[in-house]
């Protein structure tokens, strides 16, 4: 899944500073109702990495069953705090 795709797919651009806040809600609805109907693993967690770079996604504890997926949803997390602080 291309985030540039995602973008386009949930809120009609790539361009995240276009995005009007109506817009926005919308999208993170469409993508909290396809994250929990996604069987696929793969398109599970490259949502829920979107949704959590958004800002909207689910705890792990709820997003993830499973501990293996829990412990690479945070190693997603720990990459990308500290490519935040390498920008900053």
């Amino acid at each position: 899944m291309d985030f540039n795709d995602q973008l386009t797919r949930y809120f009609g651009t790539a361009d995240l500073a276009a995005i009007h806040p109506e817009a926005l809600a919308a999208g993170t609805e469409r993508m909290r109702v396809d994250f929990g109907l996604e069987t696929n693993p793969g398109r599970r967690f490259a949502l829920w990495a979107l949704m959590h770079m958004l800002g909207v996604a689910p705890d792990l504890d709820v997003a993830f069953k499973d501990a293996g997926e829990r412990d690479l949803a945070r190693d997603f997390m720990d990459m990308v705090d500290r490519a935040g602080e390498d920008d900053g």
